[in-house]
């Protein structure tokens, strides 16, 4: 997936790691991209179209589906995070409303656009997904269901042409962490990351220095070898409906 020449929506793309996959997106020759964000945003360069929308919004979803023409990557950037202690379900409910569900209706809407280019959906997930940060325990549970159903969408539109990555996020300089006294990466090293990874097609992606740390255990562990294995259960009408 060579990103020149494409058709580009990000998600949450008004501040952090969104801002800067705009920003990378265009230094790597984008076609046009489409700049998600709650509130309208201006960016200079005419490529950019800014795109009013929440994800956890359905009428602001189909009006930005009416506004975009043709796509190739839809990257699901939009996320929260909240301190918590699972003692206030209102918290979790809120989380998963954007970090899960907002993720699959924006994908779902802008799947018939993806699956005429044969193009690729790049969900941003965190090594929270993988193992729980217990301080930020209503994140880490919404990112490993946004995991699986990051693994259950390629088994099911791989077929169909379209690609589906995740991007396995370790600590980045963003406004989430900001309290934690650790190594982190910048955001423009964080998208560069991103899109090294899905110009060579990586199933999961590991951008930065932390999360490349644990890649190949990934690739080689018991979890992704059940991927494999449970694909296998997906039927070849489902796989080719739509």
């Amino acid at each position: 997936m060579n990103i020149e020449n494409k058709s580009v929506l990000i998600t949450g793309a008004n501040r952090g790691i969104g801002q800067a996959l705009v920003d990378e997106a265009l230094k790597r020759g984008a076609k046009h991209v489409y700049a998600g964000s709650r509130s309208a945003m201006q960016h200079p360069d005419k490529r950019v179209t800014s795109l009013t929308l929440d994800v956890t919004n359905a009428s602001q979803i189909q009006k930005s589906v009416a506004e975009v023409e043709t796509l190739d990557v839809l990257i699901n950037n939009a996320g929260i995070a909240i301190y918590d202690d699972l003692s206030n379900l209102d918290v979790l409910e809120q989380t998963f409303a954007v970090n899960f569900l907002g993720l699959l209706k924006v994908t779902n809407a802008f799947l018939p656009l993806l699956k005429r280019s044969k193009g690729a959906i790049v969900n941003n997930l965190s090594l929270a997904g993988l193992a729980p940060l217990p301080i930020i325990p209503s994140y880490s549970a919404s990112k490993s269901a946004a995991l699986n159903l990051t693994q259950s969408l390629r088994a099911l539109l791989v077929r169909q042409g379209v690609t589906v990555h995740a991007v396995v996020l370790g600590p980045v300089d963003t406004d989430m962490n900001r309290g934690f006294n650790i190594p982190k990466v910048s955001t423009e090293s964080a998208a560069a990351g991103i899109f090294d990874g899905l110009e060579k097609c990586e199933e999961e992606i590991f951008p930065d220095p932390t999360s490349q740390s644990i890649a190949e255990a990934w690739r080689a562990g018991v979890s992704k070898a059940l991927e494999r294995q449970f694909a296998a259960f997906v039927p070849q009408t489902a796989a080719n409906a739509g």
